[in-house]
């Protein structure tokens, strides 16, 4: 029993800190930190589209939020490193925020997922799914979902580890949208599976 409860605080550490992060660091593109304690240090390692925003002049801003975290978070020796994210079309956070403010504009949800998902799938990932659920009409009408879902991903199992995960929440002025964006990146190998590239969809190869 102390052992589940250390795991579950262990969790709800590493959440805490990567909303934390992603409050303090959007203007720096944050999509996603990576946390490994060891009996010496922790790594926090963060991933921006903008490493300059958090390192700063002279390291100053990346120092100051370690001070910052340690304090914050009771954590002992961080050590922050941060990375430049490689592809911004595999970013799970990042595609929900652009679908959240694209939704804002007042963007067609159905034809925008299926222009994403295309995105997705063409950058080489073995499966996607994009989730939105919630006012998604005109004032007036009621809460519905659209999904939209192409290549290989499990749903049940130690494997669902393996996916790249990000919710964001959405605030057009009819009300509010849930977005949910999962990935499973290129060359990721499940266990006795071999994943084939599919064929798209004449509906999602005609989005743009």
């Amino acid at each position: 029993m102390v052992v589940e409860r250390k795991f579950i605080d262990d969790l709800m550490v590493k959440y805490r800190i990567s909303k934390y992060l992603e409050r303090k660091l959007s203007k720096a593109g944050f999509s996603r930190v990576d946390i490994q304690k060891t009996p010496v240090i922790t790594r926090i390692t963060v991933y921006v589209t903008n490493p300059g925003k958090v390192i700063g002049r002279g390291g100053e801003t990346i120092d100051a939020l370690t001070d910052n975290m340690k304090k914050r978070f009771n954590i002992e020796n961080p050590q922050i490193s941060v990375s430049d994210v490689k592809n911004e079309k595999l970013e799970p956070r990042l595609i929900a925020k652009y679908i959240a403010n694209s939704l804002e504009r007042g963007a067609n949800a159905r034809r925008l997922l299926h222009s994403i998902i295309k995105e997705i799938m063409d950058n080489g990932a073995l499966g996607a799914e994009i989730i939105a659920q919630g006012k998604l009409a005109a004032k007036g009408a009621k809460a519905k979902s659209i999904k939209v879902r192409l290549g290989y991903l499990p749903k049940a199992g130690h494997v669902t580890k393996l996916i790249d995960e990000a919710k964001v929440a959405s605030y057009p002025k009819y009300g509010a949208i849930g977005i949910q964006v999962r990935i499973v990146q290129p060359g990721t190998k499940f266990p006795a599976r071999e994943i084939k590239k599919i064929a798209l969809p004449k509906s999602i190869q005609a989005a743009t």
